[in-house]
């Protein structure tokens, strides 16, 4: 549980305040805050979170957004402007994924990702409401936790297909085998967010052709760099709109796409797929009324401030940005692989995960988190991720990487026999999880976010 630091410094406000505080000690707050906040990223030594780490750029993106902050995207007629910033957003990201290659291409921009993928698991299971009555998509295990809670959502079986543990990738076999007529569709990941591998979406499509099925990819994390690193050939396979069999792709603009949180694009390879999740109510006593997507009200800020994002970059700035990244990754993969107690899992892009052979991974992480790194834990089998981001990019930072990861390695190589403190957060249950053991870490995540919820009980 994250403690909340604040309490003694500054007001906690269980009831709204009779009086307003004055505007300018209500910006002094949040500007020392920020202040205090900021520099746990700004060192380029948190996995991931922050994409782009550029303050100009958020400087940009946050007059853009003032333009359009308090304009609702629904009243189109008083802001047409957010048809132009939203159009364009869907048609830029579907000629970057690929979308020539169909004749009737859309997009739908969301929330995030979890907000694209519940809306891709939603156009399978109503594009197929006619045929299948317990529709069911096959995901791999890596793939984000987002689809099952879709599947949870919509009354939609959500499969999972185990992968090869050397490739961490599905297993294409499993897929083949359990592919039933209620499979409305396949999943896979281009790249996933554990190992940042990415799941051999030609033959998912070959094998999604064949059934007369669909195939979504989810590339949130990857939609806006692999594209790029395909470019400047440090990824060599295709896994876009443009590969056969593949439907539709999700891919976060608020990433890797260097716009603020809160936006993501889903891409259609056809318009019926999209318009099939449709919301349709012309018969409410307040007027006809329709939705594209589960969102109602929409700030039209997230909308120009995305526009202006990739609009400002362009191509050759997000190639330049993907270059470094790319660069940087696997140099910091090559620090990895120079300890023989060391593993990286599969063969991963620019976000890679390793484990150890001899010791607990995570008393690696111990050591690591006192030198100020914050890496993402993975558990079955422990093991931890770095999302190479801009941040990481900055002078010095791979030198640091090189230098406390040697250090880290010899820390965990000496303390083998005792126990990893951040692995008992973060690792997985040893044997295996249980029903017990279940229950136990559900009451935790539940007290955390009733924590998060309630700091003022």
């Amino acid at each position: 549980m994250v403690p909340f630091p604040y309490a003694e410094e500054y007001p906690v406000h269980r009831v709204l305040p009779e009086d307003g505080a004055r505007r300018t000690d209500v910006l002094a707050q949040l500007e020392d805050l920020a202040s205090r906040e900021d520099p746990t990223w700004e060192t380029g030594q948190c996995s991931g979170t922050m994409y782009c780490g550029d303050h100009e750029h958020y400087d940009f993106l946050n007059r853009a957004f003032s333009y359009f902050s308090h304009v609702n995207t629904l009243q189109r007629d008083m802001c047409p402007s957010a048809t132009k910033f939203e159009a364009e957003i869907i048609a830029m990201t579907l000629d970057l994924l690929g979308a020539a290659a169909h004749t009737d291409p859309a997009g739908l921009v969301t929330s995030g990702g979890s907000a694209s993928i519940a809306h891709a698991v939603l156009a399978y299971r109503e594009s197929n409401a006619h045929e299948v009555q317990r529709p069911n998509m096959i995901k791999p295990e890596t793939a984000h936790p987002a689809f099952d809670k879709a599947g949870h959502l919509f009354g939609v079986e959500m499969r999972v297909a185990p992968v090869d543990p050397r490739t961490a990738q599905v297993d294409l076999d499993w897929v083949r085998e359990h592919v039933d007529a209620n499979t409305v569709a396949l999943v896979g990941s281009a790249c996933n967010y554990g190992y940042g591998t990415i799941d051999p979406i030609a033959e998912l499509g070959q094998l999604a052709l064949e059934r007369n099925i669909g195939l979504h990819v989810d590339g949130c994390l990857g939609g806006f760099i692999l594209p790029f690193g395909r470019e400047l050939g440090y990824v060599d396979t295709d896994f876009d709109l443009s590969v056969p069999g593949v439907t539709s792709m999700s891919a976060d603009t608020h990433k890797y796409g260097y716009a603020l949180k809160g936006t993501s694009v889903l891409c259609f390879a056809d318009r019926a797929l999209r318009n099939s999740q449709y919301f349709y109510q012309p018969d409410w006593s307040g007027g006809k009324y329709c939705s594209p997507g589960m969102d109602g009200s929409r700030s039209g800020g997230l909308l120009a401030a995305t526009w202006a994002a990739m609009v400002q970059l362009g191509r050759s700035g997000y190639r330049e940005y993907a270059r470094q990244i790319f660069e940087t990754s696997a140099a910091m993969q090559r620090a990895v692989r120079a300890h023989e107690s060391l593993r990286i899992i599969g063969s991963p892009s620019f976000l890679f995960s390793f484990t150890a052979t001899d010791y607990d991974v995570y008393l690696v992480n111990d050591f690591l988190r006192l030198r100020g790194w914050r890496l993402n834990g993975q558990q079955y089998p422990n093991a931890l991720h770095m999302a190479v981001t801009r941040p990481q990019t900055q002078p010095g930072v791979l030198e640091r990487w090189e230098t406390d990861l040697a250090d880290a390695v010899a820390y965990a190589e000496a303390h083998a026999d005792a126990p990893a403190q951040s692995g008992a957060i973060y690792g997985g249950v040893p044997g295996g999880p249980t029903p017990e053991t279940d229950d136990l870490i559900r009451f935790f995540m539940a007290d955390m976010m009733d924590h998060q919820q309630a700091i003022t009980d």
